[in-house]
């Protein structure tokens, strides 16, 4: 048996993905069957070859119906705009391709949902990439809530803080166009909400919905724009219709939390922070030290007791055959996370049975679900930060 894999989108997160599959199958032990790398497709011709060429694709295509059409792809990555996921999706799938989307599943519940309907009518395999849930130190971090070391969430914090949309002169591109809830929230916030639910359960009501736009129109860009890069722009201005900000309080059984987002924190590439309080300690994570969390523990010495550093190693999840330096201090990052995701997927596409593999991907409800609580969001900022309930 072999694998033939491919990616729709060479953008950033397209080449996290087109590395993954090259990676995946050197992890752990070597139960994988071959995996071959067959396409990357791009409606950008110079950025497909140049992918295919960097991670060691055979080819690059400017149609994803020549993907979905190849006989030799059992497997693709859809790594586009929201907008094109439900028409790349529902070609894949009726050609018999396994499929792995990037989050948000698409630009609108309608069109989610319609993906899922597809995806439960199709024999192939669909998933969606909720990939923070595969950062080790998340994932330690459920352990100990779980087998009590912290016991239950008494409360959340989390942010997730960006400054890919500081600059006025950051080109216009699909990411500022859409309705409010579409922009900061649905593009990193997203993540936020999945894994607050990944460590405190279900959320049931949102309620302080909050948006804010602070630049209110940016530049047409005068070449292709690639993930939150930038480039030469022209004098003519469109107006952002998303939003820069959002932050709202979710409640959960038992638990409540803080949800703030922004793509226009300046100074934090990458801001991503999560803090549990529970009944027996806290923990937190921030993705800027994604190899370490800071554990506190409750006990009887409060003149000595405080936060201590966990260097996350082979005695943490995912990390043991995980890398090939799989020890404490050699340190990691979000691109592992990917393979990880990768990981999971061709060994479900595989038939490797779930008690022998990583845990499963998502599916598209789980990505309605997501959705949802996004849409929830946007009708309460819509009703003066009215609790909604999910």
């Amino acid at each position: 048996m072999t694998i033939g894999v491919a990616v729709i989108g060479a953008g950033m997160a397209g080449k996290a993905h087109a590395a993954a599959y090259r990676t995946a199958p050197t992890l752990y032990s070597p139960t994988l069957p071959d995996v071959r790398c067959v396409a990357i497709g791009d409606i950008n011709a110079e950025l497909g070859a140049e992918t295919a060429a960097r991670y060691g694709f055979e080819r690059s295509v400017t149609d994803w119906r020549e993907i979905a059409a190849d006989p030799a792809i059992d497997a693709v990555s859809v790594v586009v705009a929201n907008s094109l996921h439900l028409e790349i999706v529902r070609g894949l799938l009726e050609a018999g391709k396994h499929v792995l989307c990037e989050k948000p599943l698409s630009d609108t519940i309608e069109s989610a949902r319609e993906m899922a309907r597809l995806a439960e009518e199709s024999d192939a395999i669909a998933r969606i990439g909720l990939t923070y849930t595969r950062q080790p130190g998340l994932a330690a971090i459920k352990q100990w809530i779980e087998d009590g070391t912290l016991g239950r969430v008494r409360h959340i914090s989390a942010h997730y803080w960006c400054d890919y949309s500081c600059s006025p002169k950051a080109p216009m591109s699909w990411r500022y166009r859409g309705p409010m809830g579409s922009g900061a929230l649905g593009d990193i916030g997203s993540h936020l909400t999945y894994l607050s639910e990944f460590l405190c359960g279900p959320m049931r009501s949102v309620s302080g919905g909050t948006f804010k736009t602070v630049i209110a129109e940016r530049p047409l860009p005068l070449g292709a724009v690639v993930g939150h890069g930038h480039g030469a722009v022209s004098d003519t201005y469109e107006p952002v219709t998303n939003d820069d900000y959002a932050s709202f309080t979710a409640d959960f059984d038992g638990c409540a939390g803080a949800i703030e987002v922004s793509r226009v924190a300046a100074g934090y590439p990458n801001g991503l922070s999560i803090e549990v309080f529970c009944e027996n300690g806290a923990a937190g994570f921030h993705q800027d030290r994604p190899s370490q969390v800071r554990l506190y523990l409750n006990d009887d010495r409060p003149g000595t007791n405080g936060y201590r550093t966990v260097n996350l190693g082979s005695d943490h999840p995912y990390l043991a055959g995980g890398m090939a330096m799989d020890v404490s201090g050699v340190g990691f990052g979000q691109n592992e996370g990917f393979v990880f995701q990768a990981r999971a997927f061709l060994e479900e596409i595989a038939g490797i049975d779930e008690s022998a593999s990583l845990p499963r991907n998502a599916t598209f409800a789980d990505g309605i679900h997501n959705m949802e609580i996004l849409a929830a969001v946007a009708e309460s900022a819509a009703n003066e930060g009215r609790k909604v309930t999910l």
